[in-house]
């Protein structure tokens, strides 16, 4: 197969939505969403896409790359109106729930119907969803797998267009076999867009085994972190970790935060702990229902909860557009995550922090990070006096949020007893049910 042609970056300022080519529906969407000059993802990949090629998509969360995707499908399926048009997949069900929520809003103004298909929903709905013959359906891998087999009347035959979103991610996440199941299935003759943060050699794979003659669109060539992030270290014993995370939450409480953690465990824990020291925070992570994930996205976006304490299913493609501060309460592993995490702030072009907590343990971890961006992380300055202060109040919080825990799970175990006895699926239970119960301290002064 021949090796994808390079398209080539111009230094020149990016040109208008209107002389890339795009029609007079879309261009008002466009106005309408305030969008003013195409990025340098939308400027690239837009004319080689709009000619019909496919697309090999190189580039960072936050540049841009959905409505590089979605504007082409939205033009041809304007020149050529048909049901179940284009299916993208992508990694997460947040990111899925965005995508769609990208084609309505981009084909507001030609009526463009899209689907959702992720677990965590019934599958019923869905198939009813699908038998109102959208024309766009966003759907992770292994949900749509399951429809195509289970869901009578539906099937990809007359597909135009497949889109992969986040194709690095897809495949960290062991998509690849129904990945492959579901290529297998699909028209030959398509349009195929792939867009991926890195090029790593299972992506480079997939490009092969699902792309023709494709336009390679690359925007950042490596990882960074952008100029306008301060980043800072925090370095403090194993021990303290929540007295310090509470000191942080405590004298930044102004500003809009998300707290990363490695384990769903911690995730739910420090969301308990902060509110119970009067801090509106919410917890994201995978083991909630698809309801109460979307319903945290929803608070936390809307200003309802200032703090997000959430697992790295946060990290990636989520567009929340006003976020002051990231916190890694642990650092991440690799170098790649937290250059996702801490680019949930200072987004377009905006200003932001980033303070990772450094123990004992973790130097390695921040010297192959500090490496990898270039940049050394200054000391994030603090107060000992008020640290030991908080000290007594952090472990009572901990204790409380041990009990709590230890509750849920009880009654956990109980209502998944009474289920099998043929009880209703807790599912999609309201997100509210996750804050129903946990205490509430009042919080000293400021």
């Amino acid at each position: 197969m021949p090796s994808p042609e390079e398209a080539s970056t111009s230094a020149t300022p990016p040109p208008s939505f209107k002389s890339l080519g795009l029609i007079d529906p879309l261009l008002e969407a466009i106005e309408n969403l305030k969008y003013k000059t195409p990025t340098e993802i939308q400027a690239e990949a837009l004319p080689h896409a709009l000619a019909g090629r496919d697309i090999i998509g190189v580039a960072s969360t936050g540049s841009g790359k959905t409505a590089a995707f979605a504007l082409p499908v939205l033009q041809r399926l304007w020149e050529e109106p048909k049901s179940l048009f284009a299916c993208v997949m992508a990694p997460t069900r947040e990111l899925a729930y965005q995508i769609s929520q990208q084609f309505e809003a981009l084909g507001s103004a030609i009526g463009v119907r899209s689907v959702v298909l992720v677990g965590g929903i019934n599958e019923t709905e869905q198939a009813i969803a699908l038998a109102k013959r959208p024309h766009i359906v966003v759907a992770t891998p292994g949900r749509l797998h399951w429809h195509l087999e289970n869901t009578k009347g539906f099937s990809l035959r007359g597909l135009k267009f497949l889109i992969l979103d986040e194709a690095d991610r897809l495949l960290d996440l062991d998509f690849g076999p129904v990945i492959d199941k579901i290529l297998k299935i699909i028209p030959k003759d398509r349009t195929t867009y792939l867009y991926s943060a890195t090029m790593t050699t299972k992506v480079a794979k997939l490009q092969r085994a699902s792309l023709s003659n494709p336009v390679r669109v690359e925007v950042s060539s490596k990882y960074s972190t952008v100029s306008t992030l301060l980043q800072y270290y925090l370095f403090i014993p194993l021990s303290q970790k929540d007295v310090h995370l509470i000191y942080l939450a405590n004298s930044l409480a102004q500003n809009s935060m998300m707290i990363f953690t490695r384990t769903v465990h911690d995730a739910q824990r420090l969301s308990i702990i902060l509110r119970s020291l009067g801090f509106p925070a919410v917890p994201l992570h995978g083991q909630l229902s698809q309801s109460q994930r979307l319903g945290a996205l929803a608070k936390f976006k809307s200003g309802g909860r200032k703090v997000l304490v959430a697992t790295d299913v946060a990290s990636r493609g989520l567009d929340i557009p006003s976020v002051d501060i990231v916190i890694n309460f642990d650092i991440p592993t690799h170098s790649k995550d937290y250059i996702h995490r801490v680019g949930r702030t200072a987004r377009a072009g905006r200003s932001g922090k980033s303070i990772t907590l450094v123990t004992q343990y973790d130097v390695e971890l921040i010297q192959r990070i500090e490496a990898v961006i270039e940049k050394k992380m200054e000391l994030w300055p603090t107060d000992k006096e008020e640290v030991a202060l908080l000290r007594e109040r952090a472990e009572e919080a901990g204790r409380l949020a041990a009990a709590e825990l230890r509750d849920q799970a009880a009654a956990g175990g109980k209502k998944r007893r009474r289920d099998k006895g043929g009880g209703a699926d807790d599912r999609d239970r309201d997100d509210d049910e996750v804050e129903a119960g946990m205490p509430v301290m009042k919080k000293g002064k400021r």
